[in-house]
Order: C-alpha cells, then sequence, then structure tokens
C-alpha cells in the first residue's frame, strides 16, 4: 500500500551519535554491534528479524561486487510474509516522524540497510 506522502528514512552507522532529526532510530543487524554498549547506541529498537539471513549475510560478505545479486536475494527475503508486519511497523514510524536505520556496516552504498530503505520507499 502506498500513499501520497512520502517516508523519510535516513541510513547511519550505529556508532555515529543520535541527532534530534533522526526520528524513530532501529537497528537492523542480525548481530549486536561489536564495542557498543545498548545505552551508547541510543535504540527505540533492534528489528534483527529485518537483516537479511546469515546465510544472505555469509555468502554477501560485503563484497561490492556482488552488491546487485545480494540486493536481488535479499529484496526475495523481503518478501516473505512473516516479514511483512515489520515492514509495516518501520513505514508507519517513517510517516509519524522519521526513521533512521542503523547499521554496523562501515559501507553504507553497499549495505542491506540502503535495499530495505529502497523496500520501504517503494511500498
Amino acid at each position: 500500500m502506498t500513499t501520497g506522502r512520502s517516508l523519510d528514512i535516513q541510513v547511519k552507522r550505529v556508532y555515529d551519535a543520535a541527532e534530534p532529526d533522526d526520528g524513530s532510530r532501529v537497528l537492523v543487524d542480525r548481530l549486536w554491534p561489536r564495542g557498543l554498549s545498548k545505552d551508547r547506541a541510543e535504540l527505540d529498537s533492534w528489528d534483527k528479524e529485518l537483516a537479511p539471513s546469515t546465510g544472505l549475510r555469509q555468502w554477501y560478505g560485503h563484497d561490492p561486487d556482488k552488491f546487485d545479486a545480494f540486493a536481488e536475494r535479499y529484496r526475495r527475503e523481503l518478501d516473505d510474509a512473516d516479514r511483512a508486519a515489520g515492514l509495516d511497523r518501520l513505514r508507519g514510524l517513517a510517516r509519524s516522524g522519521g526513521l533512521t536505520l542503523l547499521t554496523a556496516a562501515k559501507d553504507l552504498p553497499h549495505g542491506h540497510v540502503r535495499v530495505l530503505a529502497d523496500v520501504l520507499r517503494s511500498g
């Protein structure tokens, strides 16, 4: 379901300090970020079920040459009915005050959060 209103979604590293315009801060990694305490993360939620599966994450290995194939496989994973409620919840957060998707990955342009943000905006 789409609406005429665009979604306010940002993508950031979880290690970056929270900012006033972040809206809801949601970690979408399957594993907890190394060296980061839960207090310092300043999260509203941790939605690890929306992260890529362990098998897909390990296959990808953050290899930019595999990004297009990774993105296609990850989109198929996100099409699973079990993830629909989580995606709808994130869309609701984006509509009602903004959403910042957080990850520990260093390469944001080739990360799963970029794909997730695109899926949320298109859905």
